[in-house]
């Protein structure tokens, strides 16, 4: 560990640290590697529910957090959220982690299919695939009714977490059953959460906070 600090920061300063400013020095270090990506949903922007929060929480720990702007409603398509999203290819590796809100996974699967790398894992809250007999499907068809290459996505993430709640307004049981049967995962459920918004109170998400940080830190 002096060894470590002596090249990163020059010996002399690196003396003078304390064993435990030694060790933060070095978590910080480690866990700055980590690069989350948080997808919006329909009629969703970056500031809206809990993705200012988890931004703020997941950035004390040294954590890169993006959360792309996406056009929505006008203009709202999967080729034009691909070119906005086009410029963040390039930082997605190894230590990457997707979340994705609503419309967000979908988007995320089309992202798995394109890269050709396994990224650290996707969490996908109060997501779906197929068309939901709503209004809504006008402008989501081209994410969510198509064909997937399901291998390719599975290959794409070192796990998935799918995540929903038991009295979604939206997404019914069933369409949160199809995408966790497709990634051949497990539905984590929340009682009564709705649609994990801030109309359901969902202006903080601590566990799922806790939950990329294990993920993140387990992998150290």
């Amino acid at each position: 560990m002096q060894e470590f600090l002596n090249k990163t920061t020059g010996g002399c300063f690196a003396k003078r640290l304390s064993l435990d400013l030694q060790v933060k020095f070095l978590y910080a270090h480690s866990m700055a590697k980590a690069r989350i990506f948080i997808i919006h949903g329909a009629y969703g922007n970056p500031e809206e529910n809990w993705f200012p929060w988890l931004k703020r929480e997941l950035e004390k720990y040294g954590y890169e957090v993006i959360i792309p702007a996406f056009p929505t409603p006008k203009d709202q398509s999967l080729s034009n959220w691909q070119e906005v999203f086009e410029p963040y290819l390039e930082k997605i590796d190894q230590n990457s982690i997707f979340v994705g809100h609503s419309l967000g996974p979908a988007f995320i699967l089309s992202i798995l299919e394109k890269i050709n790398i396994r990224v650290k894992g996707c969490f996908f809250v109060a997501g779906f695939i197929g068309l939901l007999d709503d209004p809504l499907d006008e402008i989501n068809r081209t994410f969510t009714d198509r064909p997937f290459n399901w291998n390719k996505i599975r290959e794409s993430s070192s796990m998935f977490r799918v995540i929903n709640s038991d009295n979604d307004p939206y997404i019914s049981l069933e369409k949160a059953e199809e995408l966790a049967d497709h990634l051949e995962v497990k539905i984590k459920f929340y009682h009564n959460a709705g649609h994990f918004n801030e109309k359901a109170g969902f202006l903080q998400f601590t566990e799922l906070l806790e939950e990329i940080r294990s993920v993140i830190e387990n992998d150290q």
